[in-house]
């Protein structure tokens, strides 16, 4: 019976995983071709730039300088290129910051992935109580103030509550909440002691981003907990004697958590992408602001490196919530 569940486990995870390198590949292709629908590229921005200073280059320059980003070539050339390094981990050259792609953004993921991981723990970790404490409370002053709370928090645009909390550190707290290190950090090498210093500094904004997503995931969860805790396994349960908080915890959110395992794919790029304006009012460098000014500047090798790296967090978050899914609920068998 092992075995069976076993080889079941193993096909269920290579056929996902196939899947997951389609979807992958397809979406390099799309957010290739996406980048450069508008019309121009970067050399165009770059002569543009040139003309508002009063130097212009000759045509020849210009030419020139399209030969050597391999501007010249058709799109298929260009995207079989940067296809084949991209499996090497080589995304190509940025044409804004005339460096290395793999570079550029390997000094940025350490605080967007610390960011990104950060607000989905806090999310998760705030949304369940909240959301058993409004179920099992159905009606009471704290479910108002908690649905009061959660409404705000999906109605005020993050960027709005990353002004407000600077305006708090600053005014209150003598804090600059953009910060990311302490004073005695901020040129030492990476240690354990400055990891846990960009923490702590992290908090503040990662709690900004999970403010939208921690309220709609009390609100899905509250409504399904208040689903099952109607069932008639419950009421059963319930005449039995069963303790209503043991009750709850061993069947209904058992079943009321899928909600939380099925948006992993989706949180993650939604925190990285989402972050883009609230890293820049706080000043926070990570991929969010990088991706808007390769975007702005048509730097395609950038952009098209930071989409894929958002698809493939999408693609192997959903992985992951297929396979959590099927551990935690009964009623999802890896066959089907």
């Amino acid at each position: 019976m092992r075995a069976g569940k076993s080889r079941s486990l193993g096909n269920f995870i290579l056929y996902r995983t196939s899947i997951s390198v389609v979807t992958i590949f397809a979406a390099s292709v799309i957010s290739f071709i996406i980048i450069q629908l508008p019309p121009g590229d970067f050399v165009s921005s770059y002569v543009a730039q040139l003309s508002q200073t009063g130097a212009i280059g000759s045509t020849e320059s210009i030419e020139q300088l399209r030969r050597d980003y391999g501007l010249d070539q058709p799109m298929v050339v260009r995207y079989l290129r940067w296809a084949a390094g991209a499996i090497r981990g080589d995304f190509g050259m940025s044409l804004q910051w005339n460096r290395e792609v793999s570079g550029l953004i390997g000094e940025y993921m350490g605080l967007t992935l610390m960011l990104a991981v950060l607000g989905l723990l806090l999310a998760w970790g705030l949304a369940l109580p909240i959301g058993l404490y409004n179920a099992m409370y159905r009606g009471s002053m704290g479910d108002y103030a908690f649905s009061a709370f959660g409404m705000i928090g999906i109605a005020v645009p993050n960027f709005l509550l990353a002004l407000f909390a600077l305006f708090i550190g600053f005014r209150y707290f003598n804090a600059d909440l953009g910060a990311i290190h302490s004073p005695r950090y901020v040129d030492a090498p990476w240690s354990v002691g400055r990891f846990f210093d960009a923490l702590w500094h992290m908090l503040v904004p990662a709690l900004i981003l999970a403010l939208a997503i921690m309220s709609r995931l009390v609100r899905v969860l509250r409504a399904n907990l208040l689903d099952e805790m109607s069932r008639p396994y419950v009421v059963t349960a319930r005449a039995k004697g069963m303790r209503e908080l043991t009750l709850v915890l061993k069947y209904p959110l058992r079943l009321a958590l899928n909600p939380f395992v099925s948006t992993i794919g989706l949180t993650l790029p939604t925190l990285i992408s989402g972050s883009i304006i609230v890293s820049m009012v706080l000043n926070i460098p990570t991929l969010g602001p990088l991706l808007l000014q390769a975007l702005q500047g048509q730097d395609m090798f950038l952009a098209s490196a930071i989409l894929l790296i958002l698809s493939t967090l999408a693609v192997v978050g959903t992985l992951l919530s297929d396979l959590l899914l099927s551990w935690i609920d009964p009623r999802i068998r890896l066959e089907s």
